[in-house]
């Protein structure tokens, strides 16, 4: 079995031992490692590679992190690599408000810390990749009850989608690493876990966290509101009193546009 390609980081950088010590550390936990001390060394650097990853340093001479950053963006705001910046995010704040970068790190950094937010920056970038080559969005359908899972089924694979279809509360969790769905489609009552609690744990996954939920409850009336806790899933985009196929496919597509 082939083993994956290294993740190759650009480290960003005029500190000439953090630039060496930080380097050898990255490369002894696996990672293909590229140096630069300079904003302008950088850019010529990023006309020979690819990186996976931009870890960069902001207060440098010359062009600085600033300017480097102003050369890789985009007229929309978002840089042509993801962008890992190490600066006190705070004295930042104003450049930061047009510039969306992928992550913020105050120097110096926890190197766990920092291992942490690499894999994170990089499988969101990964998945998205992945996405874009399979085309259809996937769904991930949460329903124990086998007429209402096939009526959902056909309504959301009518409607152009992919669905993966779990039957208990846990496997939600499960593949919601492996599937890697662009939406979760839950019913509240489930075996094992509810919705709404599943909903509130898939916002303490990284890979998970971001990606827009639908809670449904034909049992619950408009007068009964809204399950507790879902109130604090920031990802929640509708909760449904129906179990209606072209209710739920609708609101798939509303959540998805």
């Amino acid at each position: 079995m082939s083993q994956a390609a290294p993740i190759t980081l650009l480290l960003v950088d005029d500190e000439k031992h953090l630039l060496l010590s930080l380097s050898d550390y990255l490369k002894h936990e696996g990672f293909n490692v590229i140096t630069a001390n300079s904003g302008e060394v950088a850019l010529a650097r990023l006309e020979t590679t690819n990186p996976d990853l931009i870890i960069l340093d902001i207060s440098m001479p010359g062009m600085g992190g600033v300017g480097f950053l102003r050369r890789i963006t985009r007229e929309d705001g978002t840089t042509r690599y993801p962008v890992l910046v190490l600066t006190a995010r705070s004295s930042m704040k104003d450049f930061f408000e047009s510039v969306q970068v992928d992550g913020f790190l105050e120097k110096p950094c926890n190197e766990t810390e920092l291992i942490a937010k690499i894999h994170e920056i990089t499988a969101g970038y990964q998945i998205a990749s992945e996405k874009q080559i399979r085309g259809k969005r996937r769904i991930l359908l949460a329903e124990d009850e086998s007429a209402s899972a096939l009526s959902i089924t056909l309504a959301l694979e009518t409607a152009g989608f992919e669905v993966v279809l779990v039957q208990k509360g846990p496997d939600v969790l499960e593949q919601a690493v492996v599937a890697r769905p662009d939406l979760f489609l839950l019913k509240e009552v489930v075996p094992g876990l509810n919705g709404s609690v599943i909903a509130t744990m898939l916002q303490v996954m990284p890979s998970a966290r971001t990606i827009p939920v639908i809670v449904y409850d034909e049992s619950r009336s408009r007068s009964d509101g809204t399950p507790r806790g879902l109130s604090a899933v920031k990802s929640l985009r509708a909760f449904l009193n129906t179990a209606n196929p072209d209710s739920l496919k609708d609101a798939v597509e509303s959540a998805l546009q």
